[in-house]
């Protein structure tokens, strides 16, 4: 059965190298990747080539509940493009691409089945809004 693919995009008001950095840099990666205030990232592994994997911690502030969302990086190509396998099989990609010193970020990702198709989109343009709020103030 062929998986829903869902796209979400942003402009980020920073040079495509500089994004690069801090979309892939796992120091950076705990301060911005949460979907809403409630949550972090406390901690952010990988092995950022391919083949290499990743696992970042996601949890609710309040310790309610958490998880490990990982996978396998399947492109790494710097400024460029991100690709990953994700834990349960599902793929995304991420494409940065330069535009006159501002970086435009595009990610197709495909839908779980658990949860309705808005709420993933919506869940995962709020971490990209997060990251482009992050990237611009650092």
């Amino acid at each position: 059965m062929e998986k829903t693919k869902i796209t979400i995009e942003a402009t980020i008001n920073t040079p495509v190298e500089k994004t690069w950095k801090l979309w892939t840099g796992t120091e950076h990666i705990v301060k911005w990747n949460s979907a809403s205030p409630e949550w972090h990232s406390p901690s952010a592994k990988h092995d950022l080539k391919v083949g290499g994997t990743f696992v970042y911690r996601m949890e609710a502030k309040d310790g309610s509940f958490g998880f490990d969302f990982g996978g396998t990086f399947d492109v790494v190509d710097p400024n460029k493009q991100l690709a990953y396998t994700m834990g349960d099989g599902r793929k995304a990609d991420t494409r940065f691409k330069n535009d006159n010193g501002k970086t435009h970020i595009t990610t197709t990702f495909e839908a779980e089945g658990m949860n309705p198709v808005e709420m993933q989109k919506a869940g995962w343009q709020a971490i990209l809004n997060n990251f482009k709020n992050y990237a611009e103030t650092h």
